[in-house]
């Protein structure tokens, strides 16, 4: 195994940099308005370019196998919040109430796509159901993780359910989204002709937008409200949260009747949670500098699973190979 799979991607480091930056370099006053602003439009066309680029062909190719679909549906928006809620007795004493915050976040947010793909090819499991359940998890989760953040992790004791938050993520994702779809026959070419250039623009949306909500975050207090020791403490419930999920997937798969290709898909499909999504979701959800602290969770458990996925599907991979 190499060192290199154990360290660090660069969207992390990056992502890690724009905390440094807003950390000593927070934006303020009517360049904090202006860059906000910019912010709110790169993630429109975020999901402007992620309507474009999702083939209609590879989510039809897995469409049928619906009852894959929905356990890892299952997972994402059920199971997912549900331990979220089982583990908040255990968790409280340990985290502030913004960061368990930001752990139900986490929770409620959908599947990857490009890395669920990616870990399920590498692993030899069924990949164009693995495209069409990450692709599903993803559309749905526009819906569903709004509403699950009015239910579970903003109004709680405090107040009845609001559709607010859904309307906003309509109006500023998935219309967009929509419009993508509309206009893929136009711009199939392009898409695929400038696919590197449009990942580096959804890299850079990302960071705006990390940049943004942790400025607004340290220009209120961020780090004189959380202290450097909780990073650790994130770290141990993310691989927490992490193992228990993946377990569930694997014994349910089996339980259900699954085969090994599928048992590979729901395992990798299941337990992604999506910071490229979680990322403008918060910056919508979340007002003020709620949003940096939020984060957090979602940024490092990003990170724990692509290193744990990377050796399971290696591992997966090479045992298909002897056998």
């Amino acid at each position: 195994m190499k060192l290199k799979q154990y360290l660090p991607d660069a969207m992390m480091l990056m992502l890690f940099s724009m905390i440094l930056l807003a950390s000593f370099f927070p934006a303020r006053g009517q360049f904090a308005a202006g860059i906000d602003q910019v912010s709110v439009g790169m993630i429109a066309l975020l999901f402007f370019m992620h309507g474009a680029r999702l083939s209609r062909e590879a989510v039809i190719a897995g469409l049928f196998h619906w009852r894959l679909h929905l356990l890892v549906l299952s997972i994402t928006f059920a199971v997912f919040p549900l331990l979220g809620l089982v583990l908040k007795p255990l968790l409280q004493p340990w985290l502030t109430p913004e960061l368990y915050l930001g752990v139900m976040y986490l929770c409620v947010l959908p599947s990857t796509v490009q890395s669920s793909i990616a870990f399920t090819s590498v692993a030899r499991g069924n990949v164009p159901a693995a495209v069409c359940s990450a692709s599903a998890s993803n559309i749905l989760g526009i819906f569903i993780t709004p509403v699950l953040v009015s239910l579970l992790v903003k109004t709680g004791d405090t107040g009845p359910f609001s559709w607010e938050p859904v309307l906003k993520i309509v109006n500023q994702l998935l219309l967009p989204f929509v419009a993508g779809q509309v206009l893929r026959p136009v711009l199939r070419k392009v898409v695929d002709r400038h696919s590197a250039f449009l990942k580096k623009l959804d890299q850079s949306s990302i960071l705006l937008v990390v940049y943004v909500a942790f400025s607004e975050a340290v220009v209120q207090g961020l780090w004189s409200k959380l202290p450097l020791s909780l990073i650790g403490t994130l770290l141990l419930v993310s691989a927490l949260i992490l193992a228990i999920i993946m377990v569930f997937a694997v014994l349910t798969s089996r339980l259900l009747g699954f085969n090994r290709a599928d048992s590979i898909t729901i395992l990798f499909c299941g337990s992604k949670k999506s910071l490229a999504s979680g990322v403008p979701m918060a910056k919508v959800l979340f007002a003020g500098g709620a949003a940096g602290i939020v984060l957090l969770p979602i940024m490092l458990f990003h990170q724990l699973q692509l290193m744990v996925c990377t050796v399971l599907a290696q591992r997966y991979a090479n045992q298909t190979e002897g056998e």
